[in-house]
């Protein structure tokens, strides 16, 4: 029953995403040639929904679907590797077309062909996974 919650969540989330063109190829080609805004307002707004989100979850000691109380890490300190990681991760989506989350509802859209994107990315993680200790972190 606690997967049909996530699946629901994942439907009506991938319906905003489509409806919003958040997942279409042009949209994503229009913002990286900087010719509209529509893409970077939906980044903006889900930077300050995010934003709002850890700000209420820190001040109000809020807990997860169990009870236990949210702990959000603070990050590491140091720049390059998010620069470096920042600079792969837009690359992939400026050749490709899409970032990770369209991925799945371009293929469920019924675009078969973004199925080699998906082991792509796959294949990418795993490398990473791989390689991890031996990146400079």
């Amino acid at each position: 029953m606690k997967a049909l919650k996530y699946l629901v969540v994942g439907f009506i989330f991938g319906m905003v995403l489509t409806k919003s063109e958040a997942v279409s190829w042009y949209r994503i080609y229009e913002m990286f040639r900087f010719e509209s805004f529509h893409m970077y307002g939906i980044i903006g707004v889900a930077v300050a929904t995010g934003l709002v989100g850890i700000q209420w979850i820190k001040r109000s000691k809020a807990k997860d679907i169990t009870g236990n109380p949210i702990v959000i890490q603070d990050k590491e300190k140091g720049s390059f590797r998010y620069w470096v990681g920042g600079l792969f991760f837009g690359l992939g989506w400026a050749l490709v077309g899409s970032c990770p989350g369209p991925i799945f509802i371009l293929i469920g859209a019924g675009f078969l062909p973004v199925l080699i994107v998906l082991v792509g990315a796959l294949l990418g993680t795993f490398l990473y996974g791989v390689l991890k200790d031996k990146l400079p972190h």
